[in-house]
């Protein structure tokens, strides 16, 4: 499947105003619908059995030519491509592959390199403001995939105008999206080094935890006042796999599930690991007094040993980023040192 989609487009849209919060809850309610894959498959399944160098290895021959044709579209403009970064992530990436932005994103939770202090901002990452967008007249707009199926008929109104949705689904899938951004903007030097640094980490990882025992691990997901199971195709569940757990919910396309609790002790996980989706404290708070409340949360073994881990939001956002080795390192912590989690449910 393609690790980053490529297209033309057409006009402007009129200005769409929201709130931030309403968003987000919008957005996390669809999970409730099955509005969830909404980007391709990750035709890459990783773990710690299989070759780093495996798991980042571009082989859709698809999108091999896609990649071709774009970095011909960059190669056709006269001067540096005018590009706009979408997502407080995008930027990250297009920063550390040294790449000039004309548009960066409004964010007040995650913070925007400092080179792009006086860009242009073109509102939120899941409603960016077209008109602004429009008006810095880009050669590339550059977006995270998860936010595919609604940006994608805004992107194609623009005229002259290609696109790139990044697969941050995953790490393997963002230094994935590193190498093709490399190909296409000429910055393979910055993309290999980039991969490189990866590979090293990860291999001295997979190695220090090789012959450990490697625990089945229930992944909730919270918003105030709900929470669904994470699957490994979402980015938090990709993390826990990368670090070498089980996830106890396999065999699906879907990055989050909605389950009851009977049936998440049948799957009797040996940890819990607890992530926000936003508002961690309110989401910490709502999780305390959830497992306090709901009787079967004591009857769970994870409960029971004191294996339930609040996950640090900095580090296990929606999107992939570069603080992954802190959230590995976490993950490493909970999973094969800790013996006690933080989380006690009262008889």
């Amino acid at each position: 499947m393609n690790m980053m989609r490529f297209t033309t487009m057409k006009t402007k849209l009129r200005k769409y105003q929201s709130i931030c919060l309403i968003l987000m809850i919008m957005i996390f309610s669809c999970l409730f619908t099955g509005c969830v894959n909404q980007h391709p498959k990750d035709s890459k399944k990783s773990s710690q059995g299989e070759s780093v160098e495996t798991m980042l290895e571009i082989t859709d021959p698809k999108e091999k030519q896609a990649v071709l044709n774009a970095k011909a579209k960059v190669k056709a403009l006269s001067g540096n491509p005018r590009i706009v970064a979408t997502s407080p992530a995008v930027a990250d990436i297009c920063d550390k592959l040294d790449l000039d932005l004309v548009g960066v994103p409004k964010s007040s939770v995650s913070k925007i390199p400092s080179r792009y202090k006086k860009v242009k901002k073109v509102g939120l990452a899941m409603s960016p403001d077209m008109e602004i967008v429009s008006s810095l007249n880009p050669d590339w707009i550059l977006a995270p995939s998860s936010l595919e199926t609604d940006l994608k008929p805004k992107f194609e109104e623009l005229k002259n105008t290609e696109y790139a949705f990044l697969n941050l689904r995953s790490v393997q899938g963002m230094y994935r999206s590193v190498q093709e951004l490399g190909e296409i903007f000429g910055k393979q030097q910055e993309a290999e080094k980039m991969t490189k640094e990866f590979t090293t980490f990860y291999k001295s990882y997979t190695k220090r935890n090789k012959n450990k025992k490697h625990p089945k691990v229930l992944v909730l997901m919270g918003l105030p006042g709900s929470y669904v199971i994470a699957t490994e195709n979402s980015y938090v569940g990709s993390l826990v796999k990368l670090a070498g757990g089980e996830n106890v919910y396999q065999n699906t396309d879907q990055e989050f599930l909605t389950v009851n609790t009977e049936d998440m002790k049948k799957k009797e996980p040996d940890i819990i690991v607890r992530a926000a989706h936003a508002l961690p404290d309110q989401v910490t708070k709502m999780f305390n007094e959830d497992f306090e409340t709901n009787d079967i949360w004591k009857h769970f073994d994870a409960v029971k040993n004191k294996r339930v881990y609040d996950l640090t939001y900095e580090y296990f956002g929606m999107s992939a980023n570069f603080k992954y080795k802190k959230a590995l390192s976490e993950l490493e912590k909970d999973f094969y040192q800790n013996t006690k989690g933080t989380q006690e449910v009262k008889e």
